[in-house]
């Protein structure tokens, strides 16, 4: 009989496999990016939105923060080495507008981590207590960054069209947070738990919405019926 943490291991593993196609969703994205030589509308804020995020988890998931996560760790410092590619190539293709808005939202979180970091390790001793704060920075983040697709469906009800929301995103959306929910639960674990899931939910949404009018999307009209602008979104664990 399997024993609860070699369950869990196994379900991290799987969580980390749907968690890396999670990441590589928007490559569709920008592969149009790259063909047109231009983001066109599509916007950047999911991209540095996860960046922030990933970091957050990465230092939750370090044993002097939180034991035992070395899968919450390889996941999200995979999925940060993607992301800043993402963000790359935005910039590469941006306006000097766009660009140097990109690079001061970046150069924050940059710096609000560095202040973190120091905050935990020099004013907190114990896991528990560092646990705690990370975690609840990590819920709060999560649960902006689920929240953020709200835009795209408010979009797509009102145009009755789902062009600009991809399908494998919100169905690795969906499939990552019930694996992270599983992962959690095997092993008490509140931070992951909570945040994934609402992923879980937002995912269930995205792919209702989906199947309800894909029949009404235009795929080959360049301006939806109400014009709104072009999103895309991620998240993670």
């Amino acid at each position: 009989m399997v024993n609860t943490e070699t369950a869990r291991t196994i379900v991290g593993v799987m969580g980390n496999v749907i968690s890396f196609f999670l990441f590589l969703s928007p490559v569709p994205t920008f592969v149009k990016i790259f063909k047109a030589k231009s983001v066109q509308e599509f916007k950047p804020d999911p991209y540095v939105a996860t960046v922030l995020n990933c970091m957050v988890w990465v230092f939750y998931g370090l044993p002097i923060v939180h034991p035992d996560s070395v899968l919450i760790i390889t996941i999200n410092g995979i999925g940060l080495v993607i992301e800043i590619t993402y963000i790359t190539i935005f910039i590469v293709y941006s306006p000097w507008v766009k660009r140097r808005r990109i690079s001061m939202y970046l150069l924050i979180e940059v710096i609000f981590m560095a202040i973190l970091v120091f905050v935990t390790l020099f004013f907190l001793h114990t896991t528990q207590k560092r646990s705690m704060l990370i975690g609840i920075l990590a819920i709060i983040f999560n649960i902006a960054m689920y929240s953020s697709p709200l835009t795209v469906m408010r979009m797509v009800i009102r145009t009755k069209s789902v062009k600009y929301m991809p399908f494998t995103l919100s169905l690795f959306n969906f499939l990552n947070g019930i694996i992270w929910v599983i992962y959690a639960a095997l092993k008490l674990d509140p931070y992951v738990l909570i945040p994934n899931g609402l992923g879980s939910l937002s995912g269930l949404v995205q792919l209702i919405l989906y199947a309800t009018y894909y029949r009404t999307t235009r795929w080959d009209d360049d301006d939806p019926v109400q014009p709104a602008p072009k999103q895309v979104q991620l998240s993670e664990v």
